[in-house]
């Protein structure tokens, strides 16, 4: 992870080389949760991720979160908190 870039913009990059999505949101959501547990000044501690990839094609819900987990292991250690993760495929999608 690149210490210029934003948390959400190595999100970003990362799940986009990874999945390859069709559709890919990342949203910052931190400004929801100050005051809350692992919240800090500045935010980046919590997002909303919704990823559509063939790549969750024949995995379960939990597998595709393992999946999304597995690949922010690196923005976990460096602050990150909390991920909401929707992961779909494409036909589900629609």
């Amino acid at each position: 992870m690149t210490e210029t870039a934003t948390l959400r913009d190595w999100i970003e990059g990362k799940l986009a080389a990874e999945l390859a999505p069709a559709r890919l949101s990342v949203v910052d959501e931190s400004h929801l949760h100050a005051g809350h547990s692992g919240a800090r000044p500045g935010g980046e501690t919590h997002f909303r991720i919704d990823v559509v990839s063939a790549a969750f094609e024949g995995k379960s819900r939990v597998d595709r979160h393992r999946v999304v987990n597995a690949l922010m292991a690196d923005a976990f250690a460096r602050g990150l908190h909390a991920l909401a993760v929707k992961a779909r495929t494409p036909a589900e999608a629609g």
